[in-house]
């Protein structure tokens, strides 16, 4: 088996230690510098002992828990600072204790806290420290200055760091939701096309079906009384499923390479619409088309939508109308198709159940920015009348 290389690691592994590990060298490291100054003995009303170095010890344990508890990590700081000068012990400044918790308070949003006490152990050391000082521009000019840009600086980096933070995790927060955005968005792709097979299918599969329904009752009646009739059924029939076949493997085929071609592009246009008659024609029932304007110059969008609304509105009369005439009108007003198909059938106004393919016909003219009404007439009979606007497809 092959060892994985140092590429293969994590960089968070590699990079970050954990936290505790960072505070425990941060701990050791504040011992070790306030013990070397109070060993340097500057200042103070007596020298070094065991406590003043205990002293030490203690701001270098309070570094282990500045992360959990940073206000009272502050706190217990500065009081323990307090109690060290009160003792008399020499001197060890303000920075080199309190610059940690000061750095952990602001990092955590303490920021309050944070300047309230700096302020204090300013003021406190300040005030004790006039008495020591020959010099009062040495304590306020230099001494005073460098703790306060040092402190400044430690609640400054603090902050900075609690806002990059906050950035970090605002821009994590962005990606996750760009990515969500991103998969429902691919969702609603998948669910339109799925939408968009399921009307074509039905449209499809529909209309063949009930034309060979039709001519098989046609070639039944038929059969042992008018050869020929029952010999032009059943061809109806084999062209009818030839055609619902071909359009089907199209369908299949787009499906397998979305690149691919659809029936939209071979089938499913007006171009092919004198064959839709034609079929329709041949199982009995009579349709008059009339056409007003160019029907070639359509978008393609308009083009597949408009057959597929003028086919699944036949094939209902065919099914469900018990009609004997329809009448198809396309016409090209402006920037406006607009159709209408209508038959003498026996619809009456509260046996109309919308189903899939009235629902298929009104979304096709929706998605183009039109309407679609599918009603019975006043005077017998039922009607689909849509407008699609040519611009907005």
């Amino acid at each position: 088996m092959q060892r994985p290389t140092d590429s293969a690691i994590p960089a968070t592994e590699t990079e970050h230690p954990p936290a505790w590990v960072l505070d425990l060298l941060l701990g050791i490291a504040v011992t070790l510098v306030i013990a070397l100054v109070i060993s340097a003995e500057y200042g103070g009303q007596q020298g070094p002992d065991l406590l003043a170095y205990l002293f030490a010890c203690g701001f270098g344990v309070l570094m282990l828990a500045r992360r959990r508890y940073p206000v009272l990590i502050l706190v217990i700081t500065m009081f323990l600072l307090f109690a060290y000068y009160t003792l008399g012990y020499p001197a060890i400044g303000l920075a080199v204790p309190v610059a940690a918790a000061l750095y952990s308070a602001a990092e955590q949003g303490h920021m309050t806290a944070a300047v309230v006490v700096g302020l204090l152990l300013i003021i406190v050391s300040t005030y004790f420290r006039l008495d020591e000082v020959e010099s009062l521009a040495y304590l306020l000019v230099y001494e005073l200055v460098s703790t306060v840009a040092l402190m400044a600086a430690a609640v400054a980096l603090g902050d900075g760091a609690r806002t990059r933070r906050a950035l970090r995790a605002e821009q994590v927060q962005t990606a996750r939701l760009i990515e969500q955005e991103h998969a429902l968005r691919a969702e609603q792709r998948v669910q339109a096309e799925r939408m968009r097979v399921a009307r074509d299918l039905h449209d499809t599969i529909g209309h063949s079906i009930s034309v060979i329904s039709l001519h098989a009752d046609v070639a039944r009646e038929a059969i042992c009384r008018d050869e020929d009739q029952a010999r032009q059924a059943l061809a109806q029939i084999r062209a009818t499923t030839s055609e619902a076949m071909r359009e089907l493997r199209a369908t299949v085929k787009v499906l397998r390479n979305p690149t691919t071609e659809g029936p939209e592009n071979s089938i499913a246009s007006l171009a092919n619409l004198h064959g839709l008659i034609t079929h329709t024609r041949a199982s009995g029932l009579q349709v008059a088309v009339h056409v007003t304007g160019d029907l070639a110059s359509l978008p393609a969008t308009v083009d597949t939508a408009t057959y597929r609304i003028v086919q699944e509105a036949l094939t209902n009369i065919m099914r469900h109308a018990q009609a004997t005439q329809a009448e198809l009108t396309l016409a090209v007003d402006g920037q406006t198709l607009r159709l209408r198909v209508s038959d003498n059938g026996r619809a009456t106004p509260n046996a109309i159940t919308p189903g899939s393919g009235i629902t298929g016909m009104r979304e096709r003219a929706r998605l183009l920015g039109g309407a679609l009404i599918a009603q019975p007439q006043p005077d017998g009979g039922f009607a689909v009348t849509a407008s699609i606007p040519l611009e907005e497809a």
